[in-house]
Protein backbone atom coordinates (compact mmCIF):
# COMPACT_ATOMS: atom_id res chain seq x y z
CA UNK A 1 0.00 0.00 0.00
CA UNK A 2 1.36 3.50 -0.57
CA UNK A 3 2.22 5.68 2.73
CA UNK A 4 3.84 8.98 3.12
CA UNK A 5 6.77 8.95 5.12
CA UNK A 6 9.18 11.40 6.45
CA UNK A 7 12.97 10.19 5.52
CA UNK A 8 14.34 12.67 7.27
CA UNK A 9 14.04 16.43 8.06
CA UNK A 10 13.30 18.42 5.27
CA UNK A 11 12.16 14.80 3.17
CA UNK A 12 8.97 13.46 1.96
CA UNK A 13 8.40 10.53 0.58
CA UNK A 14 5.64 8.43 -1.12
CA UNK A 15 6.98 4.80 -0.19
CA UNK A 16 5.29 1.73 -0.14
CA UNK A 17 4.59 -1.04 2.67
CA UNK A 18 2.76 -4.18 3.15
CA UNK A 19 -1.17 -4.17 3.38
CA UNK A 20 -1.74 -5.37 7.08
CA UNK A 21 -4.22 -8.43 6.65
CA UNK A 22 -4.57 -9.28 10.18
CA UNK A 23 -4.81 -7.77 13.45
CA UNK A 24 -3.18 -8.71 16.75
CA UNK A 25 -5.57 -9.68 19.37
CA UNK A 26 -7.80 -6.84 20.95
CA UNK A 27 -7.04 -4.83 17.85
CA UNK A 28 -9.24 -3.58 14.44
CA UNK A 29 -7.99 -3.36 10.68
CA UNK A 30 -9.17 0.61 9.59
CA UNK A 31 -9.22 1.38 5.92
CA UNK A 32 -8.08 5.30 6.16
CA UNK A 33 -10.71 7.25 4.54
CA UNK A 34 -9.34 10.68 5.55
CA UNK A 35 -6.15 12.18 7.25
CA UNK A 36 -5.45 16.01 8.72
CA UNK A 37 -2.14 16.92 8.84
CA UNK A 38 -1.36 18.63 12.31
CA UNK A 39 1.07 20.77 13.59
CA UNK A 40 3.34 17.98 14.62
CA UNK A 41 3.75 16.87 11.14
CA UNK A 42 5.12 20.66 10.51
CA UNK A 43 7.39 19.75 13.58
CA UNK A 44 8.68 16.36 12.30
CA UNK A 45 8.91 17.67 8.65
CA UNK A 46 11.27 20.60 10.27
CA UNK A 47 13.17 18.84 12.49
CA UNK A 48 11.88 20.15 15.49
CA UNK A 49 10.14 16.85 17.28
CA UNK A 50 12.36 15.69 20.38
CA UNK A 51 10.57 12.47 20.84
CA UNK A 52 10.98 11.20 17.09
CA UNK A 53 12.99 8.34 15.07
CA UNK A 54 13.33 8.68 11.29
CA UNK A 55 11.34 7.50 9.09
CA UNK A 56 8.42 7.91 10.16
CA UNK A 57 5.15 7.48 8.54
CA UNK A 58 3.46 10.30 9.89
CA UNK A 59 -0.36 11.16 10.02
CA UNK A 60 -2.55 10.75 13.09
CA UNK A 61 -5.78 12.85 12.65
CA UNK A 62 -7.48 9.83 11.09
CA UNK A 63 -10.65 8.47 9.87
CA UNK A 64 -11.69 5.85 8.22
CA UNK A 65 -13.92 2.30 7.75
CA UNK A 66 -14.11 -1.08 9.83
CA UNK A 67 -12.29 -3.57 7.48
CA UNK A 68 -14.40 -7.01 9.27
CA UNK A 69 -16.28 -8.11 12.13
CA UNK A 70 -20.41 -7.03 12.14
CA UNK A 71 -19.61 -3.44 12.03
CA UNK A 72 -17.28 -3.43 8.94
CA UNK A 73 -17.77 -0.74 6.92
CA UNK A 74 -18.61 1.56 9.56
CA UNK A 75 -17.21 5.48 9.99
CA UNK A 76 -15.13 5.82 13.07
CA UNK A 77 -12.46 8.15 14.21
CA UNK A 78 -8.96 6.79 15.52
CA UNK A 79 -8.02 7.91 18.98
CA UNK A 80 -4.36 7.91 18.14
CA UNK A 81 -3.08 7.87 22.06
CA UNK A 82 -2.20 4.22 22.45
CA UNK A 83 -2.09 3.47 26.20
CA UNK A 84 -0.49 1.08 28.25
CA UNK A 85 -3.57 0.48 30.25
CA UNK A 86 -1.55 -0.34 33.66
CA UNK A 87 -0.06 2.68 35.11
CA UNK A 88 -1.31 4.36 37.74
CA UNK A 89 -2.53 7.19 35.29
CA UNK A 90 -4.21 4.70 33.10
CA UNK A 91 -5.75 2.73 35.93
CA UNK A 92 -7.04 6.58 37.05
CA UNK A 93 -8.96 6.81 33.48
CA UNK A 94 -6.14 9.49 32.80
CA UNK A 95 -4.83 7.40 29.39
CA UNK A 96 -4.32 10.65 27.74
CA UNK A 97 -0.90 10.98 30.08
CA UNK A 98 -0.30 7.28 30.34
CA UNK A 99 3.25 7.05 31.53
CA UNK A 100 4.04 4.45 28.52
CA UNK A 101 2.03 5.93 25.84
CA UNK A 102 2.80 6.17 21.81
CA UNK A 103 0.75 8.13 19.25
CA UNK A 104 0.40 6.98 15.81
CA UNK A 105 2.65 8.84 13.37
CA UNK A 106 4.69 10.04 16.19
CA UNK A 107 6.20 7.22 18.99
CA UNK A 108 5.46 4.26 16.12
CA UNK A 109 3.71 4.72 11.89
CA UNK A 110 0.81 6.76 11.66
CA UNK A 111 -2.13 6.46 9.22
CA UNK A 112 -0.63 8.57 6.23
CA UNK A 113 -1.43 5.67 4.41
CA UNK A 114 -4.66 2.84 3.04
CA UNK A 115 -4.97 0.69 6.22
CA UNK A 116 -3.81 0.56 9.65
CA UNK A 117 -4.57 -1.65 12.98
CA UNK A 118 -4.95 0.19 16.12
CA UNK A 119 -6.29 -1.24 19.21
CA UNK A 120 -10.40 -2.16 19.04
CA UNK A 121 -11.13 0.66 22.07
CA UNK A 122 -9.56 3.44 20.25
CA UNK A 123 -12.25 3.57 17.39
CA UNK A 124 -15.16 5.56 18.03
CA UNK A 125 -18.84 5.23 15.69
CA UNK A 126 -18.95 8.65 13.39
CA UNK A 127 -22.44 8.55 12.71
CA UNK A 128 -23.79 11.17 11.20
CA UNK A 129 -20.20 12.95 10.09
CA UNK A 130 -18.33 13.05 6.39
CA UNK A 131 -15.04 11.29 6.52
CA UNK A 132 -13.42 14.77 5.55
CA UNK A 133 -15.60 16.13 9.37
CA UNK A 134 -14.24 12.57 11.19
CA UNK A 135 -10.53 13.35 10.44
CA UNK A 136 -10.82 16.67 12.40
CA UNK A 137 -12.08 15.02 15.55
CA UNK A 138 -8.95 14.49 17.01
CA UNK A 139 -7.32 18.15 16.79
CA UNK A 140 -10.41 19.67 17.78
CA UNK A 141 -10.71 17.23 20.69
CA UNK A 142 -7.61 18.68 21.99
CA UNK A 143 -8.85 21.86 22.77
CA UNK A 144 -12.37 20.56 24.19
CA UNK A 145 -9.95 18.76 26.40
CA UNK A 146 -8.68 22.09 27.39
CA UNK A 147 -11.38 23.44 28.04
CA UNK A 148 -12.81 20.84 30.41
CA UNK A 149 -10.29 20.55 32.29
CA UNK A 150 -10.61 25.05 33.08
CA UNK A 151 -13.53 25.00 34.08
CA UNK A 152 -14.54 28.05 31.69
CA UNK A 153 -18.16 28.60 32.45
CA UNK A 154 -20.65 31.28 31.35
CA UNK A 155 -19.72 34.97 31.59
CA UNK A 156 -16.33 34.15 31.65
CA UNK A 157 -13.64 36.46 29.80
CA UNK A 158 -11.21 34.34 28.03
CA UNK A 159 -7.70 34.35 26.17
CA UNK A 160 -6.48 32.33 23.75
CA UNK A 161 -2.71 33.15 22.70
CA UNK A 162 -1.90 30.83 19.70
CA UNK A 163 -4.30 31.04 16.55
CA UNK A 164 -3.64 28.69 14.87
CA UNK A 165 -5.68 24.78 14.69
CA UNK A 166 -5.49 24.16 18.14
CA UNK A 167 -5.95 27.45 19.82
CA UNK A 168 -9.21 27.87 17.49
CA UNK A 169 -10.05 24.72 18.90
CA UNK A 170 -10.02 25.84 22.50
CA UNK A 171 -11.50 29.45 21.43
CA UNK A 172 -14.62 27.54 19.27
CA UNK A 173 -15.15 25.38 22.90
CA UNK A 174 -14.80 28.27 24.75
CA UNK A 175 -16.98 30.20 23.64
CA UNK A 176 -19.61 26.76 23.20
CA UNK A 177 -19.28 26.97 27.30
CA UNK A 178 -20.65 30.84 27.11
CA UNK A 179 -17.53 32.85 27.74
CA UNK A 180 -16.47 35.92 26.05
CA UNK A 181 -13.58 35.00 23.98
CA UNK A 182 -10.71 37.13 22.71
CA UNK A 183 -7.69 35.46 20.82
CA UNK A 184 -3.76 36.68 20.48
CA UNK A 185 -1.51 36.33 18.16
CA UNK A 186 1.99 37.42 16.38
CA UNK A 187 0.28 36.65 13.18
CA UNK A 188 -2.50 39.65 11.33
CA UNK A 189 -2.85 37.00 8.76
CA UNK A 190 -4.17 34.11 11.49
CA UNK A 191 -6.29 36.99 13.67
CA UNK A 192 -7.78 37.62 10.37
CA UNK A 193 -9.12 34.31 9.62
CA UNK A 194 -10.10 33.77 13.09
CA UNK A 195 -12.23 36.37 12.81
CA UNK A 196 -13.78 35.91 8.98
CA UNK A 197 -14.07 32.49 8.93
CA UNK A 198 -15.18 31.83 12.87
CA UNK A 199 -15.88 35.13 14.08
CA UNK A 200 -13.21 35.87 16.55
CA UNK A 201 -13.29 39.35 16.84
CA UNK A 202 -11.86 40.33 19.60
CA UNK A 203 -8.32 40.36 19.18
CA UNK A 204 -4.72 41.29 20.28
CA UNK A 205 -1.28 41.28 19.61
CA UNK A 206 1.52 40.32 21.59
CA UNK A 207 2.82 44.26 23.12
CA UNK A 208 -0.50 45.66 23.06
CA UNK A 209 -1.57 47.66 26.18
CA UNK A 210 -4.54 44.81 27.07
CA UNK A 211 -5.63 45.64 30.42
CA UNK A 212 -7.46 48.27 29.93
CA UNK A 213 -10.50 49.56 30.29
CA UNK A 214 -13.09 46.44 30.62
CA UNK A 215 -10.20 43.80 30.65
CA UNK A 216 -8.32 46.53 33.38
CA UNK A 217 -8.59 43.05 35.94
CA UNK A 218 -7.53 40.64 33.66
CA UNK A 219 -9.18 37.30 31.86
CA UNK A 220 -10.57 34.48 33.93
CA UNK A 221 -8.30 32.16 32.00
CA UNK A 222 -5.69 32.34 29.73
CA UNK A 223 -5.35 29.42 27.46
CA UNK A 224 -1.51 28.83 25.58
CA UNK A 225 -1.45 27.64 22.25
CA UNK A 226 1.80 29.02 21.04
CA UNK A 227 4.11 26.47 21.78
CA UNK A 228 6.41 29.54 23.10
CA UNK A 229 8.15 29.96 26.64
CA UNK A 230 8.04 33.69 26.10
CA UNK A 231 4.31 34.22 25.17
CA UNK A 232 3.72 31.72 28.57
CA UNK A 233 5.29 33.57 30.64
CA UNK A 234 3.91 37.17 28.83
CA UNK A 235 0.36 36.14 29.49
CA UNK A 236 0.79 34.99 33.88
CA UNK A 237 0.23 38.61 33.85
CA UNK A 238 -2.88 38.88 31.76
CA UNK A 239 -4.78 36.90 34.46
CA UNK A 240 -7.36 38.14 36.71
CA UNK A 241 -7.18 37.46 40.41
CA UNK A 242 -8.39 34.10 40.55
CA UNK A 243 -7.77 32.98 37.29
CA UNK A 244 -6.37 29.85 35.41
CA UNK A 245 -3.77 29.48 32.86
CA UNK A 246 -4.16 26.17 30.94
CA UNK A 247 -0.90 24.82 28.99
CA UNK A 248 -2.08 23.58 26.35
CA UNK A 249 1.16 23.64 24.29
CA UNK A 250 4.17 22.29 25.54
CA UNK A 251 7.81 23.53 25.24
CA UNK A 252 11.40 21.92 26.34
CA UNK A 253 12.01 25.02 28.68
CA UNK A 254 11.92 25.77 31.60
CA UNK A 255 9.01 28.68 33.09
CA UNK A 256 9.16 31.06 35.29
CA UNK A 257 6.56 33.28 36.98
CA UNK A 258 6.47 35.60 40.23
CA UNK A 259 5.82 33.50 43.11
CA UNK A 260 4.34 36.81 44.95
CA UNK A 261 1.99 37.59 41.87
CA UNK A 262 0.96 34.20 41.50
CA UNK A 263 -0.22 33.82 45.28
CA UNK A 264 -1.54 37.44 45.04
CA UNK A 265 -4.13 36.02 42.63
CA UNK A 266 -4.37 32.36 44.26
CA UNK A 267 -3.80 31.93 40.55
CA UNK A 268 -3.77 28.12 39.09
CA UNK A 269 -1.70 26.51 36.38
CA UNK A 270 -3.18 23.21 34.56
CA UNK A 271 -1.54 21.16 32.07
CA UNK A 272 -3.75 19.87 29.34
CA UNK A 273 -2.21 16.93 27.11
CA UNK A 274 -4.26 15.07 24.55
CA UNK A 275 -7.90 14.17 24.84
CA UNK A 276 -9.80 11.67 26.36
CA UNK A 277 -12.81 9.30 24.71
CA UNK A 278 -15.46 11.89 26.45
CA UNK A 279 -13.80 15.31 24.24
CA UNK A 280 -14.15 13.08 21.11
CA UNK A 281 -17.27 12.58 22.07
CA UNK A 282 -18.39 15.69 23.05
CA UNK A 283 -16.74 17.31 19.42
CA UNK A 284 -18.74 14.81 17.12
CA UNK A 285 -21.46 15.95 19.23
CA UNK A 286 -20.97 19.43 18.59
CA UNK A 287 -19.97 18.62 14.98
CA UNK A 288 -23.56 17.07 14.40
CA UNK A 289 -25.44 20.09 15.90
CA UNK A 290 -23.85 22.14 13.45
CA UNK A 291 -21.68 24.17 16.22
CA UNK A 292 -17.99 23.54 14.49
CA UNK A 293 -17.91 25.20 11.08
CA UNK A 294 -16.55 22.17 9.24
CA UNK A 295 -16.21 23.92 5.87
CA UNK A 296 -14.45 26.81 6.93
CA UNK A 297 -12.24 24.40 8.92
CA UNK A 298 -10.91 22.60 5.46
CA UNK A 299 -8.68 24.53 4.08
CA UNK A 300 -7.27 22.13 1.50
CA UNK A 301 -8.08 18.55 0.33
CA UNK A 302 -5.42 16.39 -1.39
CA UNK A 303 -4.71 13.24 -2.38
CA UNK A 304 -1.74 10.76 -0.58
CA UNK A 305 0.46 10.57 -4.03
CA UNK A 306 -0.14 14.92 -4.12
CA UNK A 307 1.38 15.46 -0.46
CA UNK A 308 4.83 14.33 -0.75
CA UNK A 309 5.59 17.47 -3.65
CA UNK A 310 2.85 20.06 -1.85
CA UNK A 311 4.50 19.59 1.68
CA UNK A 312 7.45 21.80 1.71
CA UNK A 313 4.76 24.81 0.50
CA UNK A 314 2.34 23.48 3.32
CA UNK A 315 4.75 24.19 5.58
CA UNK A 316 6.07 27.46 4.75
CA UNK A 317 2.39 28.59 3.66
CA UNK A 318 0.95 27.11 6.89
CA UNK A 319 0.32 30.95 8.75
CA UNK A 320 -2.66 30.85 6.45
CA UNK A 321 -3.98 27.30 6.56
CA UNK A 322 -6.69 25.45 9.08
CA UNK A 323 -6.81 21.75 8.00
CA UNK A 324 -4.93 20.07 5.39
CA UNK A 325 -6.98 16.72 4.65
CA UNK A 326 -5.30 13.94 2.32
CA UNK A 327 -7.60 11.34 1.47
CA UNK A 328 -5.86 7.65 0.45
Amino acid sequence: MPCVLCAEPGRMELASRPLPTEAPEGWVLVDIAAIGICGTDYHIYEGKHPYLAYPRVIGHELSGHLVEGPRAGELVVVNPYISCGTCRACRRGKPNCCVRIEVLGVHRDGGMCSRIAVPEGNVYPAEGLTPLQAAMVEFLAIGAHAVSRSGVGQGDVVLVTGAGPIGLGAAIFARLAGAEVHLMDLSQARLDLARDAFGFALSHRPGDDVLTGELAEGFDVVFDATGNASAIEAGFPLLAHGGTTVLVSVVKDDITFSDSEFHKREARIIGSRNALQADFERVMEAIRAGHIPTEAITSQVLTLGDLPARFDALTRDREHLVKVLVTP
